[in-house]
């Protein structure tokens, strides 16, 4: 199926093809080589005064498959069954304090999601899909992986190859099923224009 956003402006087809599926092809694995590229991107991501607060645990379930389970297990109950079938997960963690002064970093979170963009669209550069999520339970990871101080596990991500409904519970095959759509551009620039 083709997942292509119909976008009223003409933007970059990487930003039109990229899609959050719910369906993974759970029999291809993600190579090396395209995981690191990944975070590659994310580690070049601009940030507020530089401070790169963004963090990544990573499973990789071919080639790190207790840490691919530790990642599955801090999913919520209602993640888990979809993101079984992806190759790699992914908890992003924020710190929460700016490292050269130990003043709160207001955009710690803002510079998370920003590197996650840029490893998005990487993997959809490579044929990869990401399915980001919030959804994961932060004291659960906090114990398992030993996260302490001013670090916050606060998002997740599910990578890998898009797969077919039959690779899914049918509650979820129907949400990848769904026409993508956005809110009308008047309701997201609420003042001046163009």
């Amino acid at each position: 199926m083709d997942r292509t956003a119909n976008t009223d402006a003409d933007i970059h087809p990487l930003l039109k093809q990229r899609h959050s599926p719910y369906a993974f092809d759970p029999g291809r694995a993600v190579s090396k080589e395209d995981v690191y590229a990944l975070f590659e991107a994310a580690r070049w991501t601009m940030s507020s005064y530089n401070a790169q607060p963004w963090r990544y645990i990573v499973g990789v379930k071919a080639r790190d498959p207790k840490t691919w389970e530790k990642v599955h297990s801090v999913l919520l109950e209602g993640n888990q069954p979809w993101a079984a079938n992806a190759p790699v997960l992914a908890i992003g963690v924020v710190e929460h304090n700016f490292e050269h002064n130990g003043k709160p970093n207001k955009a710690a979170h803002h510079d998370l999601g920003a590197a996650s963009a840029l490893l998005t669209l990487e993997a959809t550069a490579r044929g990869l899909v990401v399915h980001q999520m919030i959804g994961i339970d932060p004291d659960k990871c906090r114990d398992v992986f030993g996260i302490t101080g001013s670090l916050e596990p606060l998002t997740a991500l599910a990578i890998g190859y898009a797969g077919d409904a039959s690779h899914v519970e049918d509650a979820y095959a129907e949400r990848d099923r769904k026409p993508r759509e956005r809110k009308a551009m008047d309701t997201l620039v609420i003042a001046g224009g163009f």
